[in-house]
């Protein structure tokens, strides 16, 4: 397999060495049990001669040869964690390039990868339009406003779309690693993941923080506020829009334009969130956390934790000893 690592200025240097230290592994174990198949050719390339990481590290890159045809490109992160930061970046020249760069790769049919905040330059390239994707959580609103035509669910950690692939944040560059080996061969990928110790998470929503996502939006943050006050006693739309003097309906259209979501599925996460707070740092029963948070009993509170997070009570309290 020909994977090319497509290498910009200020790129995460974690997401490009902790990639290429996958695949150079992964092309050991090959060679030690599997007789050298799959083997993965590895080039960083850039749309410029010197290319610095994010901490100044000058990495060595290959000139972009229109003859060559790789199976895969990767799109790292850039060190651009704010939307101020990222909007900028966006501009930048060899940005631009790069950009077309993708677009020329994925005329020709070549297969598109990008992790973290490498999604947004996929999605600035046009090639997410009305297509799924997933990208950092914290940047979600930002993305969600910026490309609408993109149907984005930050919860998910990898998300396939025909020939492009994203994936969540930071660490979603050693997912997606992992997830290429396992195009490749699943067997080659399952001693991977052994030797490295680490699986492909689906998820990350048990790592997703309201709070921050709910400041991208002035409404939507008063509205948060006024859902933490109200957790123990449920939700209510009219309440919670007569509170904030505007309509039921704008503030679905608020919630739904920057959260992805109707103001009461964030309601639901708040609920959770406060749960998890509980279950960690109090000695409250499951019975009593349910009260906290506006359930009855906590049968239907154990079935919320098990939807939302993929994990019961026992497990998420034992992550606190």
């Amino acid at each position: 397999m020909k994977i090319a690592i497509l290498a910009l200025e200020g790129l995460f240097d974690t997401g490009l060495f902790v990639t290429l230290d996958t695949f150079r592994l992964a092309n050991t174990l090959s060679a030690m049990r599997m007789g050298g198949a799959p083997h993965f050719e590895v080039n960083v390339v850039g749309v410029r001669k010197r290319v610095r990481s994010g901490q100044g590290q000058l990495i060595a890159v290959s000139e972009i040869e229109p003859s060559v045809r790789p199976d895969w490109v990767i799109v790292p992160a850039l060190t651009a964690g704010t939307p101020e930061l990222l909007t900028a970046a966006l501009q930048r020249k060899d940005v631009c390039d790069g950009i077309a760069q993708l677009q020329r790769w994925h005329a020709k049919g070549v297969r598109i990868a990008a992790s973290c905040i490498g999604s947004f330059l996929v999605a600035e390239a046009g090639l997410l339009d009305d297509l799924e994707a997933t990208t950092t959580w914290w940047l979600a609103p930002f993305f969600r406003q910026r490309y609408p035509e993109v149907s984005l669910d930050e919860t998910r950690m990898i998300v396939p779309s025909g020939n492009i692939v994203t994936t969540g944040a930071m660490m979603g560059h050693l997912d997606l690693a992992i997830w290429l080996v396992r195009q490749a061969s699943p067997e080659l990928e399952a001693v991977l993941s052994r030797y490295m110790l680490s699986d492909i998470r689906s998820s990350q929503a048990q790592y997703i923080i309201p709070n921050h996502l709910a400041q991208a939006d002035p409404v939507v943050q008063r509205f948060e506020r006024w859902a933490r006050e109200h957790l123990k006693y449920g939700f209510s739309l009219q309440d919670a829009a007569k509170e904030l003097a505007i309509t039921g309906r704008t503030l679905q259209r608020r919630c739904e334009a920057v959260l992805g979501k109707s103001p009461l599925a964030y309601f639901q996460d708040l609920r959770v969130e406060r749960a998890r707070s509980l279950l960690h740092g109090s000695s409250l029963d499951v019975d009593s956390i349910a009260a906290e948070v506006g359930y009855e009993d906590g049968a239907t509170l154990r079935t919320l934790l098990r939807e939302r997070l993929g994990r019961g009570v026992r497990e998420l309290r034992s992550d606190v000893r």
